[in-house]
């Protein structure tokens, strides 16, 4: 029985109508010694809160797509073929352009949210640079299958969940497609592939989309892997100038990580609720030593890099929740590298989906600004109306303003 499958929530449903009858029915029948009566009374009562905790962990892993399956929960699924040493450039030595195409095989996914607008296509890939084998899902924009665009190559969206987090997330709980669509048909936001690829590659441990030899190549996976098997199977744009990654809270930390480290791979990254030390949280396994962290961390890459990166980044957070590494980030940025920096006042709400979803309309705009070609901007893109600014239709919660106060500006890395 799938964790998030309704079967196993209307199970759970039913034990705590049981669970909350039986005390009721049965208390004061229990028969037998004392001792016996008391732990059946003691069985009842732990019956029902434990059926209780079951279904509301139910219910707040469903909504907001922490753990897919078992596997995810209990620590056992490892997706992590092989983690050969790839060197620093993340390939081994491989000429990626040499490799062969490959071509997958798609169904239609399950779960919440992943049947609407249109749908979302779901493979297993066989990473053959990460030695990462799992699944990666694609959504297509409403213009993909069009006559107007059977020639046209659109840009795309890695999106990434936070730690833990289902790859369905974005699709889900996020509801990216369904916000998103029908901007996407009106020509305010430029049609996006939007492509999740699975995270959570080890049992209980965090990546930090890393490659540590031995261990996990995350790295490569989400930055080669992935892309390569997206350009292979569908009409996407080449790389760095079609291609940005997003994400929130860990996940927000690997987009901007993602970007600045391969601005050959990606032209922009959303970072919501994010970090730059991957130590800020304790399963990550970048974090584990002062080389990793250090290579994993965002700041310290820009600080070091001889050349800055030509590549665009949109920051988003709280004091205390992401604002001040982004704000670390923008103040050692140089050309031809941008940051932009969007502080979320606290009333927003705090490190959930609730923050994170509203913020996914203005982060399309803003992606729409940075990559969309030139004939959509101006509107002569065939069935398309020029894009509209950035702000239109953004809320105070959901953007604030971009400044902050002095006092906010205090900042660590």
């Amino acid at each position: 029985m799938s964790l998030t499958g309704t079967p196993f929530l209307y199970t759970l449903v039913v034990l705590c109508v049981v669970a909350v009858a039986l005390p009721l029915a049965l208390w004061s029948r229990v028969g037998g010694p004392r001792i016996v009566r008391g732990a059946a009374r003691v069985l009842m009562v732990l019956f029902a809160q434990g059926t209780a905790v079951a279904l509301v962990f139910t219910l707040v892993n469903n909504s907001n797509q922490l753990y897919d399956n078992w596997g995810d929960l209990l620590g056992t699924s490892d997706h992590v073929h092989e983690a050969a040493d790839l060197g620093a450039s993340g390939t081994g030595g491989i000429a990626l352009e040499k490799l062969p195409r490959l071509r997958q095989t798609f169904k239609q996914a399950k779960g919440p949210g992943m049947r609407t607008e249109g749908g979302v296509l779901v493979t297993h890939l066989k990473g053959r640079v990460s030695g990462v084998h799992a699944e990666v899902n694609v959504w297509l924009p409403p213009q993909y299958h069009q006559p107007a665009y059977r020639n046209h190559r659109f840009p795309v969206v890695e999106v990434l969940p936070g730690y833990p987090g289902s790859s369905k997330a974005w699709y889900g709980t996020m509801d990216a497609p369904q916000q998103l669509a029908p901007l996407m048909r009106s020509g305010q936001i430029e049609p996006f592939i939007i492509v999740s690829p699975r995270t959570t590659l080890l049992p209980g441990k965090d990546t930090g989309c890393a490659n540590i030899p031995g261990k996990v190549n995350a790295d490569s996976w989400l930055s080669i892997d992935v892309p390569k098997m997206v350009r292979d199977n569908f009409r996407a744009q080449a790389a760095p100038d079609g291609w940005a990654v997003a994400g929130y809270s860990a996940g927000a930390h690997c987009a901007a990580k993602l970007a600045v480290a391969h601005p050959d791979r990606y032209r922009a990254a959303v970072s919501m609720s994010g970090y730059n030390d991957p130590a800020a949280v304790p399963q990550s396994l970048a974090g584990r030593s002062p080389a990793l962290r250090a290579a994993n961390n965002p700041y310290e890459l820009l600080k070091d890099s001889r050349v800055p990166p030509r590549v665009a980044l949109y920051l988003s957070g709280q004091p205390n929740d992401g604002y001040e590494a982004a704000m670390a980030l923008r103040r050692i940025a140089k050309a031809p590298t941008t940051v932009n920096v969007v502080f979320v006042p606290t009333d927003a709400g705090g490190h959930t989906m609730a923050l994170w979803k509203p913020q996914v309309v203005p982060a399309f705009r803003w992606l729409s600004e940075v990559m969309g070609d030139e004939q959509h901007r101006t509107g002569t893109a065939p069935g398309t109306t020029p894009l509209a600014p950035s702000t239109a239709g953004s809320r105070h919660a959901e953007l604030a303003n971009g400044t902050a106060s002095p006092a906010d500006a205090a900042r660590r890395p």
